[in-house]
């Protein structure tokens, strides 16, 4: 995952081909993806109404990273540093052990927690291999800056959350 430290997408240099080659440092082992940036974020339905220029920031901005199954990759209670859109695989949603939710494709992991500066609210592990796009708190910030429309978006689906997990909120 990205540090604090670590340049963004922006700052690593990529330049507009349809391709982009990523080696990242995952949990102590390096990750190769080639893949081609103009249809990651295509694929995911929280970009769905944005211009070709939108999702041109929004690729150039994501890491991908693969997850193994089994694989934790979030733990309730630390910081949260990233966002995850899941692009392919399912996910186990838990918070103090109880299941919350299974996700999958298209949907969005961490954004509460790096939107709020908050720690994690819940853990989360890949059920079966995944592959995830992810951005830093920085870039994510950066993201709502450079594409307004998609903050009411994110500001939607994390309201719709937050009411799937805790019903009981006033409305």
């Amino acid at each position: 995952m990205e540090s604090a430290g670590e340049p963004s997408g922006r700052e690593r240099g990529w330049s507009s081909s349809l391709r982009a080659f990523t080696i990242r440092i995952f949990e102590g082992r390096p990750t190769m993806h080639l893949h081609k940036k103009n249809d990651i974020a295509a694929t995911l339905p929280i970009f769905a109404d944005l211009s070709k220029a939108d999702l041109r920031k929004v690729t150039a901005l994501m890491t991908p990273v693969d997850l193994k199954a089994g694989q934790q990759f979030i733990k309730e209670g630390t910081p949260g540093r990233e966002a995850f859109f899941i692009i392919d695989g399912n996910a186990t949603v838990r918070r103090g052990g109880r299941v919350l939710a299974t996700l999958g494709p298209g949907d969005v992991i961490g954004e509460m927690s790096v939107l709020a500066g908050t720690p994690r609210s819940a853990s989360v592990t890949a059920e079966t291999p995944m592959r995830v796009e992810v951005l830093n708190r920085r870039e994510f910030s950066a993201l709502l800056d450079e594409v307004p429309g998609l903050a009411k978006k994110i500001m939607t689906a994390v309201i719709k959350r937050l009411h799937e997990l805790e019903p009981n909120l006033a409305g």
